[in-house]
């Protein structure tokens, strides 16, 4: 993946994207999970308010009814009707990149885990035709195909493989059809990852105690997130290409880039059944990640930064941790600013 410039000079624009260190788990089944670890504190402050504040974790599933691949890739199907694959490598490269081609003609690029375990991946942007692939590393920029898929499906980074080459191991084609526009956004995934046990997910059920509404959620956390998370300067100088977000780790330690900020918000917000995207794409012209919310009183929240207590003015956790009044603005002033790329 791209490495990550957020803004490092007078505003850093990126909403916090963390690594998720420890690799996705493996899920079992599909339902929604209440968190069985919360504290008898935590539980009793979130009966506060009118809202259902419990922990709403929706938990992937690779049930194998539907499943394509070989003896190096499995890309299970089985309920891309809820907006998502699950993807497995279990080859013997030392490199692998799973490719997602969208309806638009977009690439989502990942880089996969190696321990055998399926992953999660979104099927982010609507109606059509998607395939995917899971490319093997020859050696030095040089990748073989180990498995593609096409995913035909109905509504109900400018990364490429130019730096490295890799070849296809796998192509297949299947059709699908989604539920609906949100599912996808409430699960984890492989940028977003959380479960019911989470840390980020505990401190969510605690943030969410009294609130009244999904933007009562949201409002919460939004400001816990901008004034307990620092930029990590650091980070953002040295950060590797193929980083991902560990929500737990960014909460512990109270600092990270655009990535973290976006992924640890979008955790907290997913557990609270609250459609959440971790959005990237272009901040001016540095390479960024924000997040835009739904909720059933506005819609999607997106292209937005500061509450003032009745009015959004702009959601990117980063540039909120950061920026005076007439920072925000001035970029709320250009309509241009953001220019969304992909949607996690």
């Amino acid at each position: 993946m791209r490495r990550f410039n957020c803004l490092l000079s007078l505003i850093v624009l990126c909403l916090g994207i963390t690594s998720c260190g420890d690799q996705m788990p493996a899920y079992s089944d599909g339902s929604i999970t209440v968190s069985e670890s919360s504290s008898k504190e935590a539980v009793a402050k979130n009966s506060k308010g009118s809202r259902n504040n419990n922990i709403q974790v929706l938990v992937p599933e690779a049930s194998g009814v539907k499943v394509y691949g070989n003896a190096d890739a499995s890309i299970d199907a089985s309920n891309a009707a809820e907006g998502y694959v699950m993807v497995k490598y279990t080859g013997d490269a030392a490199k692998v990149r799973m490719l997602i081609e969208t309806p638009a003609g977009n690439t989502y690029n990942y880089l996969m885990a190696l321990d055998g375990q399926y992953d999660v991946y979104p099927l982010s942007e609507g109606s059509g035709t998607y395939k995917i692939g899971v490319y093997e590393n020859l050696h030095d920029d040089q990748y073989a195909a180990a498995f593609t898929q096409s995913v035909n499906v109905t509504l109900k980074d400018d990364e490429n493989l130019h730096d490295d080459q890799y070849a296809a191991a796998f192509t297949q084609s299947v059709n699908v059809t989604l539920k609906d526009e949100y599912s996808m956004f409430l699960y984890p995934n492989a940028y977003v990852d959380f479960n019911a046990n989470s840390e980020a997910v505990k401190k969510a059920l605690v943030l969410a105690s009294g609130a009244n509404s999904d933007l009562d959620v949201v409002k919460s956390v939004y400001h816990y997130v901008i004034k307990n998370v620092t930029y990590d300067y650091d980070k953002a100088a040295t950060v590797q290409s193929g980083y991902i977000p560990t929500v737990d780790e960014t909460l512990a330690t109270g600092k990270g880039i655009c990535f973290d900020y976006a992924s640890l918000m979008g955790a907290m917000l997913r557990s609270q059944g609250i459609p959440t995207r971790l959005e990237i794409g272009y901040a001016g012209t540095e390479y960024h990640a924000w997040i835009s919310v739904y909720t059933k009183e506005t819609g999607w929240i997106d292209k937005i930064i500061q509450f003032d207590g009745n009015n959004w003015t702009l959601m990117d956790p980063t540039l909120g941790s950061y920026a005076s009044n007439s920072t925000v603005k001035k970029y709320l002033e250009d309509d241009n600013y953001y220019q969304l790329k992909y949607k996690y």
